[in-house]
Formats: structure tokens, sequence, C-alpha cells
């Protein structure tokens, strides 16, 4: 007896079997959408929650103010103008580190310092809003706070550290009339460069106190920006 073998049984590989199914299964319009959303959801997972955040920084613009000419004393004002991305935040973080005591007569507008914690060199504070935020809400903060016995070296510092996605930044540091600064520099900590800061740099105010300022655009996200001084 003869035996008839098909062909497709032993002749053609057995991937160009499997290929062909998936072609198939692929062109079916129902199915490609399918993988699309498939996609989505895996590169949501793969990059995390945590690169979209709570929110993005529209503006923020920090001054540091130096009471007094042996540095005994400084105020700290934040302005960070907030953008939610996502939905039920009851709930915004400050964060403060530096030498000396910090964090003296802390305030902030909108919501309520309720709690700190510390975590290394920096210490955390947990501002309720009192309200529920949804995400494209947006709120601007007025942040407040003293510095006792932060700067009393030659050299003195301070930092600001991008944690979330930030279009613009200001820093601006006031010195007092008898003591402005000689040498002021802006240095990128992770990335290792250093911003001279020209003349252009400084003014003197109406009232003989000195101020320095300092922007960027679109600065980078985990940098830490820098301001160092001679004085």
């Amino acid at each position: 007896m003869t035996s008839i073998t098909n062909p497709s049984d032993n002749c053609i590989p057995s991937w160009i079997n499997t290929v062909a199914s998936w072609i198939t299964i692929i062109s079916d319009t129902s199915c490609l959408k399918a993988l699309g959303q498939l996609w989505v959801i895996g590169r949501k997972l793969l990059q995390g929650l945590s690169s979209e955040g709570m929110y993005e920084v529209l503006d923020y613009q920090t001054t540091l103010e130096i009471k007094d000419q042996h540095g005994r004393y400084a105020i700290l004002n934040k302005l960070e103008k907030v953008r939610y991305l996502q939905n039920n935040i009851i709930a915004f973080q400050d964060q403060a580190w530096g030498d000396g005591k910090i964090l003296v007569k802390y305030n902030c507008t909108p919501g309520v310092a309720v709690d700190q914690y510390r975590c290394g060199s920096k210490t955390f504070i947990l501002i309720s809003l009192r309200q529920v935020k949804f995400k494209g809400d947006v709120d601007r903060f007025k942040i407040e706070w003293g510095i006792e016995q932060g700067f009393l070296k030659k050299d003195g510092f301070w930092a600001t550290e991008i944690s979330h996605h930030t279009q613009q930044i200001k820093i601006r540091a006031i010195f007092p009339k008898c003591r402005p600064p000689q040498r002021t520099v802006i240095i990128e900590r992770n990335s290792r460069k250093t911003h001279f800061l020209t003349k252009a740099a400084k003014e003197q105010l109406p009232d003989g106190r000195w101020l320095v300022t300092w922007k960027s655009h679109q600065p980078r996200l985990y940098e830490q920006y820098i301001f160092h001084w001679k004085w």
C-alpha cells in the first residue's frame, strides 16, 4: 500500500506556518487595536507612574534673603505654580536642607503643614491641601521659612533640586548693603557644569541691598543647581 503524505506536513518548515498564523491574526482590525492598547499599557508600566508624577511645575521662583552681614539670620521664600497630572490629590510635599537651624516659623499657602520627617540630610514637609484636586487644576504655593546661623562662613551655598518636570526656574539671592557678594556661580551638580555669573546678574536695590538673579528654562529633571558665592 502506498501512503500519500501532505507536503505541508513535512516539506514546509513549522516556523512558516507559525508566521502565517500570526499574519492572519494581526490583519484583523480589532486585533490591531488590541495590540495597540497593550503596547500603550506596557509602555506606561515600563516607564512607571513616577516619570509622569502627581504634578508638573509651570513656574518656580525662590529667593534667599540674608538679613545681616554676619549671615546669622536669613529668610527663604518660594513661589511655585503647579498643575496636577492626576485626580484625587489631597496633599503636597515640600523639602528643605542646609546648615544651621532651618524651617523656622514655617508658613505656606494654600494648605496647612501637618507633618515633617527627616530622610538623610533632607527634611520633608507634608502639606494638607484641605480639598481634593483633579487633573488639570492649578495651584500657586507661597512658602516661607527662616534660617538661623546658616551662612556664617566666607563661602556660602544654597541648592535647588528639580524633583518634578519644570518649565522654568528663577533663583534670587539678596545680600546686605554692607556685604555684597564678590564672586557668584551656579553649579550643576550631576552634570558637573559651572556657570560664572556676570556683572549683569548683580544689581543694587534702591535701599542699598544687593540682588543676584539666575534663571533657566526647562531645567533638567533630578538636577541640583547650587548657587555658590564668596563674600
